[in-house]
């Protein structure tokens, strides 16, 4: 079986993907929209993609893809703890780098750390934090350097400057399993932190108690919503989708039923699916 993955290799994604897929093949993807589009075009049976981080939140460009590939499905979620690494060449010296590459999110979630050591040294984003390893390691000539993980340093020879320049020790990161089924991963080599049911929603138009309407099939029936975010529609200024998370496993009845009601007002619901979360090693 295939599965795609955000890479390239050594990326943390890929790191999620072998602890969640250990026999399969991974392929990996440029981006996070090429993993959605590996699934929706049959390259792969599935992906795995971040979607969201303890530091900076959420990952809003899968948020994106969800929406816009409702075919694609949530199968599971993984939660692994992330540490952040600055890497050189080994022939060149951290005094004389010019700039610092890594992906948006490693940047923000050690941008404290780079700001008081290096605050004079340009940052730039990078398509990933192995893409960004892979860049310095493949042009020693230019001194530059990159935040990325231990197995990125070890995968492209890189000599680890500084470890753990995260600013907050708890840093993790959530992925997801997509794939255009409703099937339910399992895996009884991880420890399962919990269930819970995903689903996107848009409101049917924009009128006062709108969202408290939405909201309300939830609350009488005592449904923990454990996460709820908004979206713009991008088809202008205050159009929205909302990304929510019910926790607690699936029970027919009880959660059919809200999902008629959410219906029976017209709001538009895209079931994600009801699948478990899983912690992953670092």
């Amino acid at each position: 079986m295939k599965i795609a993955f955000l890479g390239p290799h050594a990326s943390f994604t890929q790191l999620a993907a072998a602890q969640l897929f250990p026999n399969e093949e991974l392929l990996p993807q440029a981006s996070i929209l090429d993993c959605f589009n590996a699934v929706e075009n049959g390259e792969a049976v599935k992906a795995v993609v971040p979607l969201e981080n303890s530091i900076e939140g959420t990952v809003s460009m899968t948020l994106d893809y969800l929406y816009k590939t409702p075919s694609i499905k949530i199968e599971a979620e993984a939660v692994m703890p992330i540490a952040h690494h600055l890497m050189i060449h080994p022939e060149n010296s951290i005094e004389n780098i010019e700039r610092i590459y890594s992906h948006p999110q490693a940047l923000a979630q050690s941008f404290h750390f780079l700001d008081t050591h290096y605050k004079e040294i340009p940052k730039q984003d990078f398509s990933s934090t192995a893409a960004a390893a892979k860049f310095v390691s493949e042009n020693k000539e230019t001194p530059i350097a990159a935040v990325a993980n231990q197995f990125a340093a070890n995968l492209y020879g890189l000599k680890i400057i500084n470890h753990n320049i995260q600013d907050f020790e708890q840093n993790h990161t959530r992925f997801i399993i997509i794939s255009k089924q409703q099937n339910t991963y399992q895996n009884n080599n991880l420890e399962t932190l919990g269930e819970k049911a995903g689903m996107l929603i848009t409101l049917p138009e924009d009128h006062p108690g709108g969202l408290h309407q939405v909201l309300s099939v939830f609350a009488w029936r005592k449904m923990n919503l454990s996460k709820i975010e908004s979206r713009t529609l991008k088809t202008g200024l205050g159009n929205y989708f909302f990304f929510i998370n019910v926790e607690g496993p699936w029970e027919d009845v009880l959660h059919g039923n809200a999902l008629k009601e959410l219906e029976s007002i017209n709001a538009n619901v895209d079931f994600l699916g009801n699948y478990k979360e899983f912690l992953l090693e670092s």
